[in-house]
């Protein structure tokens, strides 16, 4: 019998040929689709073996009428957007990869922190108004001597870690298992510490944790009641881990000096292209915005399609996949 593979988002995220060589090497047809709507992948996936996805939403809905899915391999990193309890109690194995980007990312952290620091769209504006002055800002400070915090201490963190210790940064992180990190900390002269004293300390803040329960609005109006007024929030992991109504109330008042994001909750960066977007982050002075684009370059694209499409075919030829998210579930065909 001939697999079935359903590939999601193949406009907003176009297919790479390797995706398809590596299903059919596994006995598997692939089908393209773009696939926003639950109807429309029950239409071509309802009876699939193997579901791929890179951005949409994978709701219960869906994943309770897929009647013979073996595996949902995500096309990246985040597994939020899928019901990842939904599927383990119908036996489909998830995947992601979730180291494909971190060079990426913590150079767009990195690019970020530094625009901010040097006020790279306030100097290009000068340029085109011909506001010479701009040059003697005094919001420009010396990034040496100056700290940056992490919240959340696992790769991503790291890799920025090792990044932000050539700028002359101070480093401060905070994570919820500090006894597993000891070593990395030490190693890259990384001082951990509760999240109120790292909010309080940092004139950098940079987010780096997955979404979950324990980590949705975890930055909230409290918590930015805590940073400096000179501080400024660097987001490139999820918007909801940020209450955003309050970041914006607090950017408003100016209570911090500004923040750059990658990430949103109210603005639909996977929406198809050309569909405006409107929403007060868009219009503040105090904050550059990026289309979710900070693990973004021509080889992560590519490694995390390969990969993720590796992992599907996996599951079909019977083995566990390199990675899987869910390793407590019942597969409901066999693995070895």
């Amino acid at each position: 019998m001939t697999l079935l593979a359903v590939r999601l988002n193949a406009e907003t995220y176009p297919v790479e040929p390797v995706e398809g060589q590596e299903l059919r090497d596994a006995g598997a047809t692939l089908v393209c689709i773009e696939g926003q709507s639950d109807d429309a992948q029950l239409a071509a996936g309802r009876d699939c073996d193997a579901l791929l996805v890179v951005s949409a939403y994978v709701t219960a809905n869906v994943i309770e009428q897929l009647r013979r899915c073996r595996t949902i391999a995500r096309l990246g990193a985040g597994t939020d957007r899928i019901d990842v309890d939904a599927a383990t109690r119908c036996g489909i194995v998830v995947s992601n990869v979730p180291d494909f980007c971190l060079g990426e990312q913590a150079d767009h952290t990195l690019a970020l922190l530094l625009s901010l620091a040097r006020r790279l769209p306030t100097m290009q504006k000068a340029m085109h108004d011909a506001a010479w002055t701009a040059r003697q800002d005094l919001g420009v400070r010396r990034i040496a001597g100056r700290t940056l915090g992490l919240v959340g201490f696992g790769a991503s963190a790291q890799a920025v870690a090792k990044r932000a210790a050539g700028f002359g940064l101070q480093l401060l992180a905070w994570t919820r298992s500090p006894a597993k990190y000891l070593e990395p900390a030490a190693r890259l002269g990384v001082e951990l510490v509760d999240l109120d004293t790292l909010l309080r300390a940092s004139h950098f803040v940079s987010i780096h944790l997955p979404l979950a329960a324990e980590t949705r609005g975890l930055i909230g109006a409290s918590q930015l009641a805590t940073m400096r007024p000179d501080a400024v929030l660097i987001n490139t992991a999820r918007g909801a881990i940020v209450d955003e109504p309050a970041l914006v109330d607090c950017l408003q008042r100016r209570a911090i000096a500004g923040a750059a994001l990658d990430v949103f909750s109210g603005i639909d960066v996977f929406a198809m292209p050309g569909v405006p977007q409107h929403h007060a982050l868009l219009e503040l002075d105090n904050v550059i915005t990026t289309p979710h684009c900070a693990g973004s370059s021509v080889e992560s694209s590519l490694e995390s399609k390969q990969r993720g499409a590796q992992h599907a075919a996996q599951v079909l030829r019977g083995q566990w996949p390199s990675h899987i998210v869910n390793p407590q579930v019942q597969a409901r065909f066999p693995l070895s």
